[in-house]
């Protein structure tokens, strides 16, 4: 086999796993912008007969879809914001700072990413509702505000920075603030974009837990606004579509603008961890 037939049969399997990986989500898009009761003709056609933007309209003008999304946009950067705080600090704690009990305090958390997340959220449930933050954006963002994973990764990347480059920072006087703030923040930028898209992208895409702790309709985010409205128009797949692509775009959106700089935290960590 020739080094250009074999490049040629490389190129055409990726661009079939391609086709076939984009062929539902360019069919949302497509349905979303036909008339109702269009999709359900048999064969169902690819394109819309005469495009609308009529499901779009129904949702935000009478489903409420444009509060789910301020919704989920609130919690989601929320949640963005506090985590990188917390995980960002306790990252660099376990990998630079000396405090007793370190080593088995990281081991300890470690263990905790064998528990199922499901398992902790009866707990946890009875402990918001006894803080009285249950149906509230509160009761969503607490527990989100740090979390293992977020922390091993910061940590695995903070291991990388030269222990001389802080000495010399204490030796001239600057406080643990001070160097975190000027010194450290600066050499963790590739991998504060990464978490932040992990991040924003779990937070935006969670559904169990809001729908545990969200009991009011005017608290929803956006995959629970979706849900709910799929029960009252089960039969409105049209609009179902319009709803998910409300849904997937903005995080597409993100995704697609900040991942040189997500390849890039991967990547370098990879390397220095």
């Amino acid at each position: 086999m020739s080094p250009r037939f074999a490049r040629a049969v490389v190129n055409g399997l990726l661009a079939g796993g391609a086709a076939v990986a984009l062929f539902p989500l360019l069919w949302m898009l497509s349905v979303s912008f036909m008339a109702p009761g269009e999709a359900s003709a048999l064969p169902p056609p690819l394109l819309p007969a005469h495009p609308t933007l009529h499901n779009y309209r129904e949702l935000f003008v009478h489903a409420g879809m444009g509060r789910y999304l301020l919704n989920s946009l609130l919690v989601s950067s929320a949640i963005t914001v506090l985590a990188l705080a917390f995980n960002l600090m306790a990252g660099y704690a376990f990998a630079k700072l000396r405090f007793a009990g370190r080593e088995r305090l990281f081991q300890a958390l470690i263990g905790a990413l064998v528990i199922p997340a499901q398992v902790a959220m009866l707990p946890l449930f009875l402990l918001l509702k006894y803080l009285g933050l249950v149906n509230s954006y509160a009761g969503v963002v607490v527990p989100a505000m740090a979390s293992v994973f977020g922390i091993f990764l910061v940590r695995q990347y903070a291991r990388a920075i030269p222990d001389e480059l802080l000495e010399a920072a204490r030796i001239d006087g600057a406080g643990e603030g001070r160097i975190f703030v000027q010194i450290v923040l600066p050499l963790l930028k590739p991998i504060m974009v990464t978490l932040a898209i992990f991040t924003f992208l779990a937070a935006w895409n969670d559904f169990l837990w809001p729908l545990i702790v969200l009991t009011g309709q005017e608290h929803y985010t956006l995959p629970i606004g979706l849900a709910s409205l799929a029960r009252e128009h089960w039969q409105d797949s049209e609009l179902m579509m319009a709803g998910s692509v409300v849904t997937v775009v903005p995080v597409l959106a993100l995704f697609l603008a900040l991942q040189r700089y997500y390849l890039e935290g991967l990547l370098l960590g990879s390397v220095k961890g």
